[in-house]
């Protein structure tokens, strides 16, 4: 039997609730966030069942973390998996237009489902969709709110690492 685990842990941005199948997330959400999935009824909470999400929270709000490395297990149609793995490969502190995402899942012309998948992300911050913005350069819609897109953004623009001989060094 499948057992999901739900955890709410703290960060810069709000609280951040967690939530879990068999180890694997399936939703990391912020507080009042839309499209946020209410955790399952029979969903045993227990604040300390993460301590590998907990420590890379804390490395990527201290600036030390540039990628998360745990296991995921987001519910999704195949398009918006595709989308989400796409927004994962979004390199930390720099951002993306819908359009550009698009273009990479291989539907050029699908900026607005590509958009609405992004919206449906069921794994903030671990899925940077925070990192698409609009053509124009400009914060568009965030399931977050724009002051937690904009908090996070700077935040990473913060502490980027330098180039080093010409290229990033990502954790």
């Amino acid at each position: 039997m499948t057992q999901m685990t739900t955890a709410t842990i703290d960060s810069p941005i709000g609280p951040l609730s967690l939530t879990a199948r068999d180890g694997a997330l399936t939703h990391v959400h912020m507080h009042e966030q839309r499209h946020a999935a209410a955790p399952a009824p029979d969903a045993l909470r227990d604040d300390a069942a993460f301590p590998e999400a907990v420590r890379q929270f804390a490395e990527y709000f201290a600036g030390e973390r540039t990628a998360f490395d745990l296991a995921l297990a987001p519910g999704g149609t195949p398009f918006q998996l595709r989308v989400w793995e796409a927004l994962r490969e979004i390199p930390y502190g720099e951002t993306i237009s819908y359009g550009e995402l698009a273009r990479r899942v291989g539907s050029p012309g699908a900026f607005r489902a590509v958009g609405l998948a992004n919206g449906r992300n069921p794994l903030a911050i671990v899925v940077p969709c925070h990192r698409v913005i609009g053509a124009d350069g400009g914060l568009t819609g965030y399931g977050g709110g724009l002051e937690r897109k904009r908090w996070l953004l700077a935040h990473e623009a913060a502490h980027r690492p330098a180039p080093v001989d010409g290229q990033l060094q990502l954790q």
